[in-house]
């Protein structure tokens, strides 16, 4: 009987270790192949699909409105980044949370020109940085629609959506056109190299 608080404790410890090992495993294996997973939201009509097709080099003459979902698997920076870009209809954003397992990063998309519903922006968004399974991801804000006359600055973004107030996320606004392609790499090469010094450490 002596012998069994010794024997938990053992057992403990060793699945403690086949934990640590899993995980060491895991992470390697990630290392390995350079893998992220990014989530693209934003309210409709903020551009993501646009952005997503731009970025890729594709046709973005006609764009419809995104009614489920678009993954897109690319390859940048000798990073494999499997991009999902979800509908932000307001019949959609429910099922936003189906999508946030193991997001290495999340790309806030937001219309500039769209004045009327910045405070709609800045709910849905505060909404999201309180989701746990969301803590540990980088956020980039896209300012998107530079290219329209009289949309608004990034900096009156920047104001309008808190973002000085976000303690819990490393984050960083960009204002870009996803028409033009301006500015577009330059988020995209922020976001990843930030996530890359989060998860990708030596060990």
């Amino acid at each position: 009987m002596t012998l069994q608080p010794g024997v938990i404790v053992s057992i403990k410890v060793y699945q403690t270790l086949v934990t640590m090992g899993l995980l060491t495993i895991l992470k390697k294996m990630k290392h390995k192949e350079r893998e992220m997973r990014l989530l693209m939201l934003g309210l409709d009509n903020a551009g993501k699909t646009t952005i997503l097709k731009k970025f890729n080099g594709e046709d973005v003459s006609t764009i419809s409105p995104t009614l489920g979902f678009n993954i897109k698997t690319l390859e940048h920076k000798g990073f494999k980044l499997n991009i999902w870009d979800v509908g932000g209809q307001k019949s959609l954003r429910s099922y936003w949370r189906n999508y946030f397992e193991s997001t290495d990063g999340l790309v806030w998309v937001v219309d500039s020109a769209d004045r009327l519903r910045l405070e709609d922006c800045r709910q849905e968004l505060s909404s999201l940085l309180q989701e746990e399974r969301l803590s540990g991801a980088t956020l980039l804000v896209f300012a998107n629609k530079q290219d329209l006359p009289g949309s608004l600055n990034k900096e009156t973004i920047r104001e309008a959506l808190g973002l000085d107030d976000i303690k819990t996320h490393h984050w960083c606004i960009i204002g870009c056109s996803a028409v033009t392609g301006e500015n577009l790499l330059t988020g995209v090469d922020w976001l990843l190299d930030d996530i890359a010094a989060r998860i990708f450490t030596a060990d």
